[in-house]
């Protein structure tokens, strides 16, 4: 496991945290859930990707 991975997820984290608050804030409650569903969103497909990676990866190992 790479550790660029956790950097990663923990910027989208963070920059989805604080526009979440920003926008919390001014009063637009709507745009705050949707960007919070947009971070998540991100999140998950980078890790389908790695666990993608993850099976090809054992499938190349057990030749299959």
């Amino acid at each position: 496991m790479n550790i660029d991975l956790i950097f990663r997820i923990a910027a989208v984290g963070i920059i989805v945290a604080v526009l979440n608050l920003l926008l919390s804030r001014s009063g637009r409650e709507e745009q705050a859930l949707m960007t919070t569903i947009a971070g998540l969103v991100v999140v998950l497909v980078i890790i389908v990707r790695e666990i993608s990676d993850l099976f090809a990866l054992i499938k190349n190992l057990f030749g299959f």
